[in-house]
């Protein structure tokens, strides 16, 4: 089975910060990898590089099959099939919550407007929102906001899915609602690579955990050999502050 994510010998630098240095993980089909680490390990860094929101110096990245460090990367294209939910919602704050979801279809896809309606009603069932659908994003709680980027995502019929600190901006009782939801996108075999400090999640849904610390990644492993056995002494001392609190 050929990867769909590769990232071979990674690289970063902001100035003379180095932000990754030499990353080498791959992700396969139906995968679900959480990417966990203190602070300012380069975590989010290295998933934003995934599709292109952040450029690397050196090392190669290789998303479906096509080498997106390369010069002249169609990187709009590379979007519409790996979906991205960020930390923020990044909804359209004066489009409907139907409309958030239909315009990505519509505008990239060409999707015809009752039949993006109908898969966006599906979706947003799916996540629990439907009966928010002709709201406006500032209607909704945190929690629904975020399920509603989820179901925006999908609605690209995207192969991977990237989530980079999807609960971090949520109120402590919105967290589960939107972990529930990606438990099921994991169950139902979407490939996701997920940067995110619930180590709950990791445990429910992950195949793997990669642990990064100051730009790299230090190791890699299922789930229970991780939280039960790590390696390195940085994850030991990060599992060590996490898991008593």
């Amino acid at each position: 089975m050929a990867n769909m994510i590769d990232i071979r010998n990674v690289s970063k630098w902001y100035g003379s910060f180095q932000v990754l240095t030499d990353c080498t993980t791959a992700i396969r089909k139906g995968e679900v990898v959480v990417v966990c680490g203190p602070s300012g390990s380069g975590k989010s860094t290295l998933i934003r590089t995934v599709n292109g929101l952040e450029r690397v110096q050196e090392g190669d990245i290789v998303v479906l099959g096509d080498s997106i460090t390369r010069r002249g990367v169609n990187l709009p294209a590379l979007r519409t099939r790996v979906g991205m939910v960020f930390q923020s919602f990044n909804l359209f704050a004066h489009k409907t919550i139907l409309q958030n979801v239909t315009l990505g279809p519509m505008k990239a896809r060409g999707v015809k407007k009752a039949d993006a309606e109908k898969r966006a009603m599906e979706l947003l069932e799916r996540v629990g929102v439907a009966q928010q659908a002709q709201k406006y994003p500032a209607q909704l709680s945190g929690g629904q906001q975020q399920r509603v980027a989820i179901a925006r995502s999908l609605a690209m019929d995207p192969k991977v899915m990237l989530f980079d600190e999807p609960t971090s901006a949520l109120d402590p009782e919105m967290i589960n609602e939107v972990l529930d939801v990606m438990v099921q996108l994991a169950k139902s075999g979407m490939t996701m690579v997920v940067v995110t400090h619930e180590m709950g999640f990791a445990r429910r849904a992950a195949n793997r955990v990669v642990f990064m610390a100051d730009g790299q990644i230090v190791e890699e492993a299922e789930p229970e050999t991780f939280f039960t056995a790590p390696k390195s002494d940085r994850a030991k001392d990060f599992l060590g502050k996490i898991l008593t609190h």
